[in-house]
């Protein structure tokens, strides 16, 4: 994985404790979670820190491509610290978002351009249902 300090000093950006902490809840989860459960996970560390500073950090990230910002259909967006094109699922019952194994979808992107003839520039995919636990 890539020196998130190095990206930020060689981007201009400054490296503050709280962009680091946030960056670091992401790259240590799978559980991708919202701006609001970072927040909540940070606040014992960093009582002083606020919402807005989740959401900047979060936002500067995703600007340098560092984060993927994850629309499941829910009223909020998620986060990802893996930005490799990946599909993911949701429960539809408890919310969990999981990644998915992208292995079955090897070649998806040069099949779509293949049979569209569109030069592909991203893609997101999303499944749905019941998670193991809600199931």
């Amino acid at each position: 994985m890539f020196d998130v300090v190095k990206v930020l000093k060689e981007k201009g950006y400054k490296v503050t404790p709280q962009r680091i902490a946030v960056f670091d809840v992401l790259k240590h989860t799978k559980a991708h979670p919202t701006v609001e459960a970072i927040y909540n996970k940070l606040q014992p560390t960093y009582p002083t820190m606020s919402l807005a500073t989740v959401y900047k950090s979060l936002e500067m990230f995703k600007s340098l491509n560092l984060v993927q910002e994850l629309n499941v259909g829910e009223d909020k967006f998620r986060y990802d610290a893996n930005v490799n094109p990946h599909p993911h699922i949701t429960c539809i019952s408890c919310g969990r978002v999981d990644d998915v194994d992208d292995e079955m979808f090897f070649n998806l992107t040069e099949q779509v351009a293949s049979k569209t003839g569109y030069k592909i520039t991203g893609q997101q995919l999303y499944f749905y249902g019941k998670c193991p636990e809600c199931k």
